[in-house]
C-alpha cells in the first residue's frame, strides 16, 4: 500500500519479500530510528501478529535504504518468540538498537526485556543482554550520545510489572547493554513514560503517577558508572488533564503515552526539557494534546498548552508523539478524529514550533482517514504509541493505520506505515499565537536520593490502583472515560495504489526501561 495524501505520501513497512501487503495479519506500536550518518537508513520495529484470532504476537522489524520509500521485512527477532513493547533507538555512529519485552506464551509468567544490536542498518540483529536480565513491561530507553563520562550508556525505564519484582524502575548498563546494573526504584513511581538525557549528562524522566499526576525527574549522577543512580530532582507537572487508560477509541490501549525529550541543539533553547500527552481534560470524554516546557532543567514547567487547534471538545486526538529537531524545531504528530461523522475514524495530523512550544503551527493532516477499530487481533487495540525522529528538515513518523482491505474479514486490517512530514509540507510557516510563553511553576518536590538497589526490593505502593487481569501489560489506571467512543464500523475508502516515490517534494534527509514472598502486580492486558 502507498497512500498518497496531498504532498504526503505513507509507505507501508510491513510488506512481504515481493512488497505486497501480508494479507490477514496485524502490526502495531511502531518505533522508528535514523542513522544520524546517513538518513536514507532507518528501521521500525512493531509488534506482529501472523494469526490475528490469537494474542501471540512476535518481534517484528523491517528497514530502508532509500529514506522510507521502499521497505524490507526480513522476519522478526526470534520465531515462536513472545514479544512486546518494542523500542528503538541509534547511537550517533549509526548502529541500532532494539529493546524488546519478552514472555512466555499462552500465559505471561515474566516481564523481562531483550536489547539488540543492528550493525548493518537494521538489516540483521543481536541480541546483547541474556534472557531475563534486565527491564520490564511498558519499558523506554536511550542512549547517551554525549561528549561526557556517561557516553553511551543506555538508561531504561519500566512499569511495576518487571524482572526485579520492584515498583517502577530505572536500569541502566555501562556496556552497551550486556550487562544491566542493578535497578533503581523510581520516586513516586512514574509509568507510561520516556527518558532522555541532555548535554551535561543529566538524564531525566518523565511519566504518569495516576489521575492527573504527571512527574519529572532527574539524576545526575546516573552518568557515574561507579555511583548507584539517585534522584535529586522530582517535580509535580501539569498536563492539563489525565492519562487514559482504557482509551476508549482504542479500547484496550492508552489513549496515549507521556512523552519526553530534552533540546541538545547548542542554541537558546539547549537543554530545554519538553513533555507531551493525549490528555483527558477536566469535564471531558475526549483527549486534546498537551504540551509542557521546563526552561530551567526540571525544575518548573510553563502551563500546559493545547497542539490541536481545532478546538473542539467532543472529538479524539489521540497518542500524540513528538521529536526535538537538531536545530531546536519541534515537531507533533497524532491520530485526529476531527473530520470523521463518526467521531472514530482518524487521519495522522501534523504541527511543529521554531519557538520552543511557545507557538505552534496551524495542524495539517497528512495521512488519508482510517478507522482504528476495524482489523484488531485478538487484543482490541491498535497498539499503544507511534513515534516520530526529527532531522533539521523534517520528522520521519512511524504509526499503524488500517489502509489495506481484507476480503476474508470484510473489514480492513492493521498495518505498520512511514511517512515524512515536513514544515514546508503544510499550513503557513507562520505559527499561531494562541499558546501562553510565560513559565508557571509547577509544585516541585525536592526527591529524596534512591538508596543503592538490592535483590530483596520492598516497593511502597504505588498511587495507582492495580487491577487484575491477563496479558503482558502495566498495572493501573486510575482514570476511566466515562463515555466510550462509538465504533462505527464504516470502514474508510481504500487509498490510491498508483502514486509513485517521486511524486512527492520530500526533502533529502541531512546526516543527521529466603525472605517472605513478597506480592507482585498483576498486570492490565496490555503490552
Amino acid at each position: 500500500m502507498i497512500s498518497p495524501f496531498g504532498l504526503f505520501i505513507s509507505y507501508q513497512v510491513n510488506v512481504d519479500q515481493n512488497g505486497q501487503n501480508i494479507v490477514g495479519d496485524a502490526a502495531n506500536e511502531c518505533s522508528i530510528s535514523v542513522d544520524p550518518t546517513n538518513g536514507n537508513k532507518m528501521t521500525i520495529a512493531w509488534r506482529q501478529f501472523n494469526d490475528v484470532t490469537s494474542n501471540f504476537r512476535q518481534g517484528g522489524w523491517g528497514y530502508t535504504t532509500d529514506a522510507g520509500i521502499t521497505w524490507t521485512f526480513p522476519g522478526v527477532l526470534q520465531n515462536n518468540i513472545f514479544r512486546s513493547d518494542p523500542v528503538t533507538s541509534s547511537d550517533e555512529t549509526g548502529q541500532f538498537f532494539y529493546l524488546s519485552l519478552q514472555s512466555t506464551w499462552p500465559n505471561q509468567t515474566f516481564y523481562c526485556d531483550d536489547l539488540w544490536r543492528s550493525t548493518n542498518g537494521g538489516q540483521t540483529w543481536t541480541e546483547q543482554s541474556p534472557d531475563r536480565s534486565a527491564g520490564g513491561d511498558k519499558a523506554w530507553f536511550t542512549i547517551d550520545k554525549t561528549g561526557g563520562q556517561g557516553h553511551g550508556f543506555q538508561y531504561q525505564i519500566y512499569d511495576a510489572a518487571n524482572c526485579a519484582g520492584t515498583n517502577a524502575a530505572f536500569q541502566r548498563p555501562t556496556h552497551g547493554g550486556v550487562t544491566w546494573q542493578s535497578s533503581v526504584t523510581l520516586p513516586n513511581s512514574p509509568i507510561y513514560g520516556a527518558v532522555d538525557v541532555d548535554t551535561n549528562g543529566n538524564v531525566f524522566v518523565g511519566g504518569w503517577t495516576g489521575g492527573t499526576g504527571f512527574r519529572c525527574l532527574r539524576s545526575s549522577n546516573a552518568q557515574i558508572g561507579g555511583q548507584t543512580p539517585s534522584f535529586d530532582r522530582n517535580t509535580a507537572v501539569s498536563l492539563g488533564g489525565g492519562l487514559l487508560y482504557p482509551g476508549a477509541i482504542n479500547p484496550e490501549g492508552l489513549a496515549g503515552q507521556v512523552f519526553l525529550a530534552v533540546d541538545r541543539s547548542g542554541g537558546a533553547t539547549n537543554n530545554n526539557i519538553y513533555m507531551l500527552c493525549s490528555v483527558l481534560p477536566a469535564g471531558r470524554t475526549t483527549t486534546d494534546v498537551m504540551f509542557v516546557r521546563s526552561t530551567d532543567g526540571g525544575l518548573t514547567f510553563s502551563a500546559p498548552h493545547r497542539i490541536n487547534d481545532d478546538g473542539l471538545t467532543n472529538k479524539w486526538h489521540w497518542f500524540g508523539t513528538f521529536s526535538v529537531a537538531p536545530n531546536g524545531r519541534l515537531d507533533a504528530v497524532w491520530y485526529d478524529s476531527r473530520n470523521a461523522a463518526n467521531n472514530t475514524d482518524s487521519q495522522l495530523f501534523y504541527s511543529y514550533s521554531t519557538d520552543a512550544g511557545v507557538t505552534w503551527s496551524p495542524n495539517v493532516a497528512v495521512s488519508n482517514s482510517f478507522n482504528p477499530m476495524e482489523g484488531y487481533p485478538n487484543q482490541n487495540k491498535i497498539g499503544d504509541y507511534i513515534t516520530i525522529v526529527s532531522d533539521s528538515t523534517g520528522g520521519n513518523v512511524a504509526y499503524s493505520a488500517t489502509f489495506n482491505f481484507n476480503p476474508s474479514r470484510s473489514q480492513h486490517e492493521e498495518d505498520v506505515y512511514y511517512v515524512r512530514v515536513f514544515p514546508s509540507g503544510g499550513g503557513t510557516p507562520t505559527p499561531t499565537p494562541t499558546a501562553s510563553p510565560t513559565a508557571t511553576a509547577s509544585s516541585t518536590a525536592t526527591a529524596t536520593a534512591t538508596a543503592t538497589p538490592t535483590a530483596t526490593f520492598t516497593p511502597t505502593t504505588t498511587p495507582i490502583v492495580t487491577p487484575t487481569a491477563t496479558a503482558s501489560s502495566s498495572a493501573t489506571p486510575a482514570v476511566t472515560p466515562s463515555a466510550t467512543a462509538t465504533a462505527t464500523a464504516s470502514p474508510t475508502a481504500t487509498s490510491t495504489v498508483t502514486a509513485t516515490a517521486t511524486a512527492t517534494p520530500r526533502p533529502t534527509p541531512t546526516p543527521r526501561l529466603g525472605p517472605t514472598p513478597r506480592p507482585r502486580p498483576t498486570p492490565l492486558p496490555r503490552p
